[in-house]
């Protein structure tokens, strides 16, 4: 009777165990289970598609026998739409593939893997700060 979020990055769905959760949710028709992807692209070490692609994605994971919608991470309207899809009435779960940018809005940070993890000193962050306003 309630409802399961998970919130995944590309990276992390190159683990086993992630794969192996994605079979048992569809299997088991989990319908109160909603996986969220932050879609960037890019990990700590480079190019997502050059470490371990994950395309083709969404036919994978509806193979699995989940509901997938892809929605542009950025924009609010268009994430309501894919939450909107949540419960399914299929019984299935639903997996929705948000389309983001890495580091969006803030011009050194944009697509680049050298900020994932790491924080910005003092000058970064205001930089930053001042991009984002």
């Amino acid at each position: 009777k309630y409802s399961v979020f998970a919130i995944l990055g590309d990276g992390e769905m190159q683990e086993g165990s992630i794969w192996e959760a994605l079979m048992a949710g569809g299997h088991y028709r989990v319908g109160n289970l909603c996986g969220i992807l932050d879609y960037n692209k890019i990990q700590e070490n480079g190019p997502v598609s050059e470490i371990l692609a994950l395309e083709p994605l969404a036919e994978k994971l509806r193979t699995f026998n989940w509901e997938v919608v892809e929605a542009d991470g950025h924009n609010f309207t268009d994430l309501k739409r894919a939450f909107d899809c949540f419960p399914t009435v299929s019984g299935k779960p639903l997996f929705i593939i948000a389309h983001t940018v890495k580091g969006k809005g803030i011009s050194f940070m944009e697509n680049n893997p050298a900020w994932h993890g790491k924080a910005p000193g003092e000058k970064d962050l205001k930089v930053a700060l001042d991009e984002l306003v």
